[in-house]
């Protein structure tokens, strides 16, 4: 319902509340020079050591292109590779967009309602009505700094959804440059295991012609190699596919797609650095988590300010001046509209209820996310460590007394005490344990990632792209 109030007042008075105007423009924020990208540079700095730059002209895609051929010319590092994603995965700069589209939301909250001017005028015989008003949401004004104040909550919020965006695509980098490594080393393997198979095979025909190995002996070794081969196919297709991950997340295309790799995994680690306050860690440095708390008190600001006008849900001010002309007089008469908007139907019990239930919501999200940060830190840490320990295993004792079954069987066999049946068995087994050896270490260097991406964040149960998309609007 709507109930307009006319007065003739003098014009001053009509435009006087527009005279804290100027005030209420020197309170507006503006535009930071990197699209909001200051504390995302620091904290990916500080945390992983990297550097995160957004793209925003020709001159910065150039230098971007300048360091990631700078660092393609060499082989690639897990730390380089990270560098490379951060510098050139356009999914990443998608991010930092939203990120800019964030802190416009927040210059755009904090400045006041733009006045609407309008002119009318009616002419008859005889006289002439000439109506001018200049009108102004006066609601929206008297808001504004609790509106300005939620909104640059939302932009914070929006500054850690990013940083975290940016561990995400570098734990991601990680992982996938350590599966691309370990899928070449295990072509590696298969390669020179075939080798074997392949020698075996043909000493066990050139035997079988002489006599001295039966047709049985044969079969099985050409079972051995062939099944060999299909091991080193599947394991070449896995190595061309894991890189190809890797290539989409440092995105890179035509020439650059030739950069190098380890040919192997990196060593074990001597020590695992001692952890016992992992759950204080992570919930004192994830960054989910602090953009959740943002979140949060952005919607418990905007509960208060929804409760504040619930009777009032718009009230629009106008200055009127009239030019009057009748029978050759003319007069100028001046006043001021007030048009209120009352909701007498729900009493703003909508928009209360709404709020209440948004705060609620935030309350939850908020605190099931702080009980799965604590259970993620611990599983992590435990993963970690439980690797690398089964990893020591098949590196120091494993690996060596499968070393030496290898050479015992060989050496009764030479001595034909064993068949080559319980040799190519034996073969097999090898085979396995070393399979086993080289996943095991990938598997370490994978629950390290996991594990630090639940100290600090940017692990798989981070923020979605679509609800940075939804945010990024302000909230809204």
């Amino acid at each position: 319902m709507l109930t307009v109030i006319r007065s003739n007042l003098p014009s001053g008075r009509a435009f006087a509340a527009l005279g804290i105007l100027p005030l209420i423009l020197g309170a507006c924020a503006n535009f930071s020079g990197d699209g909001g990208m200051e504390p995302v540079n620091k904290h990916v700095s500080t945390e992983i050591g990297a550097e995160a730059k957004k793209i925003a002209s020709k001159q910065d895609a150039e230098a971007m292109q300048e360091k990631v051929k700078a660092l393609l010319a060499k082989p690639l590092t897990a730390e380089s590779a990270v560098q490379v994603a951060l510098l050139n995965n356009r999914g990443l700069q998608a991010r930092y967009n939203f990120l800019g589209i964030s802190e416009a939301a927040f210059v755009e909250a904090s400045i006041p309602p733009n006045p609407t001017i309008s002119i009318e005028r009616i002419a008859g015989t005889g006289f002439v009505e000439i109506d001018r008003r200049l009108a102004i949401n006066l609601l929206s004004l008297l808001t504004l700094p609790a509106r300005k104040d939620i909104a640059e909550k939302q932009f914070r919020a929006m500054q850690y959804k990013t940083i975290e965006a940016t561990f995400r695509t570098a734990s991601e980098t990680r992982k996938l440059y350590y599966k691309a490594i370990a899928a070449q080393q295990f072509v590696r393997y298969f390669e020179q295991a075939r080798l074997s198979a392949d020698a075996a095979a043909e000493l066990t025909r050139r035997l079988g012609q002489t006599g001295a190995s039966s047709k049985l002996a044969q079969a099985r070794a050409a079972s051995f190699y062939v099944e060999i081969s299909s091991r080193l196919a599947r394991a070449r297709l896995s190595a061309r596919l894991q890189r190809e991950a890797l290539t989409r997340t440092l995105g890179l295309w035509g020439d650059d797609t030739a950069y190098t790799l380890p040919d192997t995994l990196p060593p074990l680690p001597d020590t695992l650095p001692t952890q016992e306050q992992v759950e204080v860690e992570a919930i004192t440095r994830r960054v989910d988590l602090m953009a959740a708390r943002l979140d949060l008190d952005a919607t418990a600001r905007a509960l208060g300010l929804t409760e504040a006008t619930r009777f009032v849900s718009a009230i629009d001010l106008a200055g009127i001046s009239r030019y009057e002309k009748v029978d050759g007089e003319s007069s100028y008469p001046k006043g001021f509209d007030i048009v209120i908007q009352i909701p007498i139907f729900d009493m703003g019990e909508v928009n209360v209820r709404k709020a209440n239930e948004s705060y609620m919501l935030a309350v939850n999200h908020f605190t099931e996310m702080a009980v799965n940060i604590r259970s993620e830190a611990r599983a992590a840490n435990q993963t970690y460590r439980a690797a690398y320990d089964i990893t020591r295993e098949y590196q120091n004792q494993v690996l060596p007394l499968r070393q030496i079954v290898n050479e015992q069987v060989l050496l009764q066999y030479n001595g034909m005490l064993v068949d080559a049946f319980e040799l190519l068995a034996t073969a097999r087994e090898s085979i396995a344990s070393n399979a086993a050896a080289i996943e095991s270490l990938r598997d370490f260097y994978l629950a390290e990632i996991d594990y630090r991406s639940a100290i600090i964040g940017g692990g798989s149960g981070g923020f979605s792209y679509e609800s940075l998309a939804s945010a990024a609007g302000g909230g809204e």
